[in-house]
């Protein structure tokens, strides 16, 4: 019994020695709700993206980067220079710091800034509000492991980690947040575009002009024209952008380009005025003068790969427009050979009611689909020997076509037109082959009897 009671006493003794320790090292207000907050990963800033009006970037010892939104709603740079800013990268800019995470929170109440870099930050954004309100954010060194940094807002105690990833989202300069595009015109407005080529082999000088949803050549004379690689000369416009690396250097790419040769201008005529571009090359290198951006610019080869084009890379080269709709009628005349080809539904009727077999009618209009110009030549028309009609989309279409045997081609010409087509020999052929084997379906086979 005595040996049980001094047990007892001991544990009693040890458990009021721990409690005393504990009660005289505890850091004053320290309790467990605020270790729960250590080493947890709260937001550092929680924005409304539409709330923000002006966001400054300021780099140590550098001048501060203002962009301000105007009252419309569009972003431009005010500071250091006055520029165009690019609405996507400020967009990407605003999503990154309107909802900012830190990776964890170390100190709830740091005293010492020095030990991370946060007395004289090598980063800070300040955002302000339409109410005025304003938050800065500061970004200091690397942590010692190096994936992350020391941040803290301004007037805020508290110290976060910020991963690498949503600081390098945040660091930007100018260069990044300026527009690059070398043409900002509104493209679905745009009416007229005015092309020149001055490259050896490929000069042109074309007028597009936009007739309802597709283009259409006007200059040098109206032609049918490829939409599609119309389309893509639009694209390559839109996405021409100006070339900024850290190399950049403002007067080097001005006396490039007053030495370079002129390789290709172009003239966009939209709701909003005229906008101009000019490109000149110098060896394999591509430099740029825009009407909307001051100085010149290095601009990508791809910039000059798209301008690169002639008039006869424009020009629609089908001999047909009916595309893959199946046409209304059909009529070939080749020499004293004649082929009527009428659609009813899905069936194929020839004269005198005869029905053809729909898969021989579908050779012959793959063939006629497939009759496309090499060249454009400015002779060699003489005598037509076939003649071909295409009636399509509810007859509201009438292509009539006539061909000329010339010496190693066809020589084509659409009527109303007076645009010349060099056709293969072998695609003519093959269309008086298909247009030839034309019959009947073969009759069923009867089942057998019983």
């Amino acid at each position: 019994m005595k040996f049980r009671g001094l047990f007892i006493a001991v544990v009693v003794l040890a458990v009021l020695t721990g409690l005393l320790y504990w009660s005289n090292h505890r850091k004053p207000g320290e309790d467990s709700s605020v270790k729960a907050a250590l080493n947890s990963a709260p937001r550092i800033l929680s924005l409304s993206q539409q709330d923000i009006v002006q966001i400054s970037i300021q780099h140590y010892a550098q001048q501060p980067i203002d962009l301000v939104k105007n009252d419309s709603g569009t972003w431009q740079i005010t500071q250091p220079t006055p520029l165009a800013a690019d609405q996507e990268a400020v967009s990407s800019l605003l999503s990154s710091l309107s909802a900012l995470d830190s990776d964890r929170l170390i100190e709830a109440k740091v005293s010492d800034l020095a030990p991370y870099g946060l007395d004289s930050p090598r980063l800070a954004l300040s955002v302000t509000r339409k109410d005025k309100r304003s938050e800065k954010l500061l970004i200091g060194d690397r942590t010692p492991t190096g994936n992350f940094y020391y941040a803290m807002l301004a007037g805020d105690p508290r110290l976060f980690t910020l991963a690498t990833y949503n600081e390098s989202s945040l660091d930007k300069s100018a260069n990044d947040l300026r527009d690059k595009k070398l043409i900002t015109a509104d493209f679905d407005k745009v009416s007229q575009i005015e092309f020149s080529n001055f490259s050896p082999g490929k000069k042109a000088q074309i007028t597009f002009v936009r007739n309802k949803s597709a283009w259409q050549i006007l200059k040098p004379q109206p032609y049918r024209t490829d939409n599609f690689l119309a389309e893509e000369l639009v694209r390559s416009l839109k996405d021409a952008k100006i070339e900024l690396d850290p190399s950049f250097d403002a007067k080097k790419d001005a006396a490039a380009f007053q030495s370079a040769s002129p390789f290709a201008s172009v003239k966009v005529v939209g709701a909003s005025g005229t906008q101009e571009l000019q490109v000149r090359k110098l060896k394999d290198d591509y430099y740029a003068k825009s009407s909307v951006l001051s100085g010149v610019y290095k601009v990508p080869s791809s910039v000059g790969t798209s301008l690169n084009k002639s008039l006869d890379d424009f020009r629609d080269k089908k001999l047909f427009d009916f595309g893959y709709a199946d046409p209304d009628q059909v009529e070939i005349h080749d020499g004293d050979k004649s082929y009527y080809i009428t659609r009813s539904g899905s069936d194929w009727w020839g004269p005198d009611g005869k029905k053809w077999d729909s898969s021989l009618v579908e050779s012959v209009l793959d063939k006629l689909r497939d009759l496309s110009a090499t060249t454009f030549p400015a002779s060699g028309f003489i005598i037509p020997s076939l003649r071909i009609s295409v009636l399509s989309n509810d007859k509201k279409r009438h292509e009539s076509v006539e061909l000329a045997k010339g010496k190693d081609t066809y020589i084509a010409k659409r009527d109303g037109e007076t645009a010349w087509y060099a056709i293969p020999t072998s695609s003519v052929t093959e269309l008086e082959k298909s247009a030839a084997a034309l019959k009947p379906p073969a009759p069923p086979i009867p089942s057998a009897k019983k």
